[in-house]
């Protein structure tokens, strides 16, 4: 049975339909008051923390401690700069059949992953040699 979205959640689901990155509570909150569809920042934490927890919404930690936002249709896998802060996703998943094995083994629904390498990209290197 799918879940009844608040009228505030429904707002973020369809903000976040429309992007095709992640996106922070705050440019969520302003996004939505730039379209007259304002609503408290505090109801934005709200309202993306009961989606996260049905399984809408993903969030993925940056290095700087910047959570992003997203719909969790997909697994989102990066390899994300220490230095620079780019991050590249990659297009396959490595980690798929661990995923089914831990679901199979403990029974356990999976509403997504992330993986994410941190290191330094190639034009860091180059520069810390240099």
């Amino acid at each position: 049975m799918k879940p009844q979205h608040t009228r505030s959640q429904r707002r973020i689901l369809n903000l976040l339909k429309n992007l095709n990155q992640g996106i922070s509570a705050q440019d969520i909150y302003m996004e939505l008051r730039n379209q007259n569809q304002g609503m408290g920042l505090a109801t934005v934490y709200r309202a993306l923390e009961s989606l996260k927890r049905e399984g809408a919404v993903q969030v993925r930690m940056l290095p700087n401690g910047e959570s992003l936002y997203s719909l969790a249709h997909q697994d989102k896998h990066h390899l994300t700069c220490l230095e620079c802060g780019r991050s590249v996703s990659l297009d396959k998943c490595p980690v798929q059949e661990l995923e089914t094995q831990l679901h199979r083994s403990h029974q356990f629904k999976i509403f997504y992953h992330t993986l994410e390498f941190f290191g330094l990209c190639n034009q860091c290197q180059e520069g810390a040699r240099g």
